[in-house]
């Protein structure tokens, strides 16, 4: 029989037609190769001769490998060649695992403080089973063989410079990798010490717990936007509209130009709040701000080509209604200057109404205060979904009548909820739970709000929001 290339599962003879040899193994009444090889007939039998030898790795084998991937305390390497036995290794065994512990004998933060991908290293197999494990700290000939520099591609030389043992000769790259003997001396045998530049047993200058310090962010290391010295300018990629300096937000609007929107309905978008502004004039910028899972947190922003047309804005649409809500149209950066307009509250005496329940409407407060003084508008507080936040405000005409309406009205009840009334402080001063919980109110009203002021913040800083404190999970 012609001996012939056949792949793993290809079906070589039926059960019962020969016996069955190495590399073959027996599925569906069929015999099967289990290797890459020939097929040969003897005696009888029919096997597989693999067309190169399977290498079993064992505990204690010597690898050559390339890192792959990188996590914080343990990384991947994929496994070039065992040394010592050529031939084809398993899938099982084309990767091995290792740990930031069995890097180089020093405290590591991280793996990538050791390592980064695409090195080349020697390393020693501590298990097979379940999976292969690696370790480069038991001896000085296991390590790295061979770096590349993550800027610029350069191979790294090695170079004890403080904390730093490798450098990159072509820009100012330096860092710290668990060196092997024979670093730098590709697959020579060569004994070169370079393991001594591992400072092993040491601890970390100032220089490099500096660095560790800001964590993964101030490891990250970024390809060189250019790395030429000879003489010709240097041009930098900058997004269209992108400012200089840290952060690259939005390009800074001119003075007066750049409006507050506030008090925007939960269903109003970005689209919806330039078609209300698009006739005021050209617009170079619209935003309504969202949260992490999308949803309107209540403001916008709205940007014109010239002042004209943004005063032109505010007189037409501050306080205008939109389903119901009255919204804030204000120039964004008017707290600089002196003299800026006050949004004006609705007339009369503002009386707080808290420890309402969450159902209470404004007819249920309007009925309530209005057998005791004329009732103007009555405001209920509401969060993000608007819903309610157990407090509000009633303004009365007869600004004579607020102590007397708070004496009658003053822990009655409303769906089983002793109210809390009382009048409500003016902007800035100081009091008891009324001016408190008021305050917000008041503030919104008048002045900026410390949601408008957080706004302004987060729209310098390009609209980026401020990740929340994760909490610790309880038992």
């Amino acid at each position: 029989m012609t001996a012939s290339l056949v792949t793993p599962g290809s079906i070589i003879a039926k059960e019962g037609e020969h016996e069955q040899g190495e590399g073959t193994a027996l599925a569906g009444g069929n015999i099967v190769s289990t290797v890459v090889g020939y097929v040969q007939v003897g005696e009888g039998a029919i096997s597989v001769s693999p067309s190169k030898p399977v290498v079993e790795p064992a505990v204690g084998d010597t690898v050559l490998c390339e890192v792959v991937k990188l996590n914080e305390k343990h990384g991947e390497a994929m496994i070039l060649c065992v040394e010592g036995k050529p031939g084809s290794l398993q899938p099982q065994h084309l990767y091995g695992q290792f740990f930031v512990t069995g890097l180089v004998d020093r405290f590591m933060h991280q793996t990538s403080d050791a390592l980064r991908r695409r090195d080349v290293c020697r390393a020693v197999i501590k298990d097979v089973k379940p999976v292969v494990r690696l370790d480069f700290r038991e001896r000085n000939d296991c390590g790295v063989l061979h770096a590349i520099c993550p800027s610029c591609g350069e191979t790294l030389q090695a170079e004890l410079d403080g904390d730093w043992n490798v450098k990159c000769n072509s820009c100012t790259y330096k860092s710290y990798r668990a060196l092997a003997d024979n670093y730098g001396a590709g697959w020579a045998e060569l004994d070169q010490g370079a393991s001594a530049l591992n400072n092993a047993g040491k601890r970390w200058g100032a220089a490099a717990e500096a660095m560790f310090a800001k964590g993964p962010a101030g490891r990250a290391t970024f390809i060189a936007a250019d790395v030429r010295e000879d003489g010709r300018e240097r041009t930098y990629f900058r997004f269209e509209g992108q400012a200089g300096g840290r952060g690259g937000g939005r390009q800074r609007a001119a003075p007066g130009t750049r409006l507050f929107v506030g008090g925007l309905p939960r269903e109003v978008g970005t689209d919806e709040l330039r078609d209300l502004f698009k006739g005021h004039g050209d617009m170079t910028d619209c935003i309504v701000l969202t949260d992490d899972a999308g949803v309107n947190r209540g403001f916008g922003f709205v940007t014109y080509a010239e002042k004209s047309m943004a005063e032109a804005a505010i007189k037409a649409l501050d306080g205008h209604r939109i389903n119901g809500r009255r919204i804030g149209v204000r120039d964004a950066d008017d707290d600089k200057k002196k003299g800026r307009k006050e949004r004006k509250e609705p007339e009369g005496l503002k009386l707080y109404i808290g420890n309402l329940p969450f159902t209470a409407t404004q007819d249920q407060l309007k009925e309530l205060v209005a057998a005791h003084a004329t009732v103007n508008e009555v405001i209920l507080a509401t969060g993000p979904g608007g819903k309610a936040k157990g407090f509000g405000f009633v303004f009365i005409a007869e600004k004579d009548k607020g102590e007397a309406v708070v004496a009658a009205i003053n822990n009655t009840e409303i769906e089983g909820r002793n109210i809390k009334v009382d009048i409500a402080k003016a902007k800035g001063g100081k009091g008891g739970k009324a001016g408190g919980r008021g305050g917000n109110r008041g503030g919104e009203a008048g002045g900026k709000s410390a949601r408008e002021l957080q706004a302004l913040r987060e729209e310098e800083e390009g609209g980026k929001k401020r990740k929340r404190r994760s909490r610790p999970k309880k038992d």
